[in-house]
């Protein structure tokens, strides 16, 4: 289902039963990249450019290009945002393209903060702990986040979503392989 055919009005923070934050790093995304009112679209967009490519499917081609100025730990943390439409495919796309030695953990920490996605990044910090405990960024953002509220993280994608699960193949049972970005 692509973005623009999801019910308007429904935000991921409605879904996980917590008032939308009005992200000031989204403001911002939306101007310097151009994408104005599209933007959940242009992340999306972005973080499948940039490595996500699990998750890969046709954009229009009227949507701006890449902005390079902008990090990934930012269209990481937009892509998280509560005012974001309920789409667990932003969710995921950001767990692929945040799955990289190139991310700061701790940069990706305070914009956590600041954004106030610190349930939803943990959750998906959560689900690595299950694949890759050691993994980066996330290892350490199960040391240095705390969420600040409880929320429904059972709307939240399952941590199967997260990974390929390859299971019993000729060669015997492989384990789960967390999606990691393509650099």
């Amino acid at each position: 289902m692509e973005l623009k055919e999801r019910t308007p009005g429904v935000t991921l923070a409605s879904k996980l039963g917590t008032p939308a934050h009005v992200s000031g790093l989204a403001i911002r995304l939306a101007s310097r990249s151009g994408a104005g009112d599209r933007l959940p679209e242009w992340l999306l967009k972005t973080a499948l450019d940039r490595g996500a490519t699990h998750y890969q499917r046709d954009f229009e081609p009227a949507l701006p290009p890449d902005n390079p100025a902008i990090s990934d730990e930012e269209i990481g943390v937009a892509l998280c945002l509560g005012q974001m439409p309920d789409d667990p495919w932003l969710i995921r796309a950001a767990a692929q393209l945040l799955s990289s030695p190139r991310v700061d953990p701790q940069r990706l920490a305070r914009l956590a903060e600041m954004e106030r996605v610190e349930p939803v990044l943990l959750h998906i910090a959560g689900a690595c702990a299950r694949v890759d405990p050691a993994l980066e960024p996330w290892a350490t953002l199960r040391r240095l986040l705390h969420p600040r509220r409880k929320v429904r993280t059972e709307v939240l994608p399952h941590w199967t979503r997260f990974a390929i699960l390859p299971g019993l193949t000729r060669d015997g049972y492989l384990p789960p392989q967390w999606l990691r970005r393509r650099e």
